[in-house]
This record gives structure tokens, C-alpha cells and sequence, in this order.
């Protein structure tokens, strides 16, 4: 396994973050990125090129570094990296793509599901454009935190515990569910944002579990496919979802609704 290209497509993953950051700061009004809410004085008064350097410097130091750390544990594990190297196209693009759009539309029928049996309106959001790059943003970033950081440490930590009994795929799935859970739990800082409300207990149920219900049935499929084919799978898989749950779909509900 070629340790410089895996890092090499790492930094272009990385490279990939950063830029859209710094493009949703440059580009998409902030009506659309604070939901509505009020901005804050301080910010307002800041340029926009400004904000858009920090927010890119914050993800090269934080997600680099987390990173970084979750190719080094993936190397311990035996797993593949940034990529399977001589995997071919369909373990990066093909199947990610597949399995994302079979899970955005699981999602959707859960969620027209959930609202039939009466139990709420459905799920916020984000505004189209945003909600394109919100996707590529999200499927970058969560899973280099979610898949590459945590799942990776808590799999090494537990494989520590269980490898005398060669029991590495015990670790592996584990590691899966525990990040599958703080995925899940990621999302409830955002969903507060989007509902603005100011504390978790404002959050209707029924959102609460759409949150941890659709987030970990996403966080395991993009586990299995990272533990299978590295991190440029598990981001295929959540891009992919997110456009059906996070774009179409709501675009489609719009315009059914206008008729």
C-alpha cells in the first residue's frame, strides 16, 4: 500500500473541503446560510474573503491533523486508507453511488412515512443552492470525522484489547456503531440551527429520531464501505445520499407543492 498516494488523494479531498468553504463564504448569500436568523454584529462587519480564509485554515488544521491520524489507524488495522489501491472505479464511484441513492430514497420514504403516521411536518432543509455544497461539504468533512477519526480510534483502541483473539472485525464493526451513534449525535447542533431553537429539548421527538435513525443508518453503510474501500467510498456514499435527501427531494416537494 503506497502510503505518499493515499495521502496525496487525502490532500485533495482535504484541498476539495477547503475550497468549498471558502466558496460558500464568498458566494451564498448569508439569508441563506443562517436560515433566516439574525448575524451577529461582529461577523456582519467582517469581510466575507476574511471569514471564508479562517473557516478554510480551521478545516486544514483540524481535519488535517484528524486526518492524518485516522490513515495511521487505518494502517494498524489493515484496512484501506484513503483509497483501495487496485480496487477499480466501482469501489470509488459505481457502488458509493448506488448505495447513496438507494439510502436517500430509504430516507425519503421513512421521512413521508413518519409524516402519515402524524407524526410531524418533516425535516429541515438546507436552501437550494447551499444544499448542494452543504452535500459535498458534509460527505467530506463528516467523514473524515466520523469514519477516518472515530470509528478509526475506537476500532484500534478496542483491536488493542481484542487482537490476541484475532478478533479485528469485532473491533471494526464496533468502532462502526460507536461513530455511527456521534454521527448521529453531530447532527443536533444543526438541526437546532435549522429549527432555531435554542436548546435540544425544543427539538420535536419524531426529529430527534429521523436524526439518529436516518444519521446511523448512514453512518453504518458509509462505515461498511470505508472498512471495505477506504475514505473515498464512505464520501461517495454520503454525497450521494445527502443530494436525494438533501436536494431532490425537497426540490420536488416544492414543486408538487406550487401545483
Amino acid at each position: 500500500m503506497n502510503t505518499k498516494k493515499q495521502l496525496g488523494v487525502f490532500a485533495i479531498l482535504l484541498g476539495v473541503y477547503m475550497l468549498l468553504a471558502l466558496v460558500t463564504y464568498l458566494f451564498i448569500p448569508f439569508e441563506q446560510l443562517t436560515a433566516g436568523t439574525s448575524i451577529p454584529v461582529q461577523v456582519a462587519v467582517i469581510p466575507r474573503w476574511q471569514l471564508g480564509l479562517v473557516s478554510a485554515t480551521g478545516i486544514l488544521v483540524i481535519y488535517g491533523l484528524m486526518g492524518l491520524a485516522g490513515n495511521w489507524f487505518a494502517r494498524k488495522l489493515k484496512i484501506p486508507q484513503t483509497y483501495h489501491a487496485g480496487a477499480g472505479w466501482k469501489a470509488w464511484l459505481l457502488w458509493p453511488l448506488l448505495l447513496g441513492i438507494v439510502l436517500g430514497v430509504l430516507f425519503v420514504v421513512i421521512e413521508r412515512s413518519l409524516i402519515a403516521s402524524g407524526m410531524g411536518v418533516g425535516f429541515p432543509h438546507p436552501a437550494f443552492p447551499f444544499s448542494i455544497i452543504a452535500s459535498a461539504t458534509a460527505g467530506i468533512g463528516e467523514e473524515i470525522l466520523a469514519r477516518s477519526f472515530i470509528m478509526g480510534l475506537w476500532a484500534f483502541l478496542l483491536n488493542l484489547i481484542l487482537r490476541r483473539w484475532k478478533a479485528t472485525q469485532v473491533a471494526l464493526w464496533a468502532g462502526n456503531v460507536i461513530a455511527a451513534l456521534a454521527f448521529s449525535a453531530t447532527h443536533i447542533p444543526a438541526v437546532m440551527y435549522l429549527l432555531q431553537v435554542s436548546s435540544p429539548a425544543q427539538i420535536p421527538v419524531f426529529i430527534l429520531l429521523e436524526v439518529f435513525l436516518l444519521n446511523g443508518i448512514l453512518g453504518l453503510a458509509a462505515g461498511e464501505r470505508y472498512m471495505r474501500d477506504g475514505l473515498v467510498a464512505a464520501v461517495g456514499v454520503h454525497f450521494w445520499a445527502d443530494i436525494v435527501w438533501h436536494v431532490i427531494y425537497p426540490l420536488i416537494a416544492s414543486a408538487l407543492s406550487s401545483l
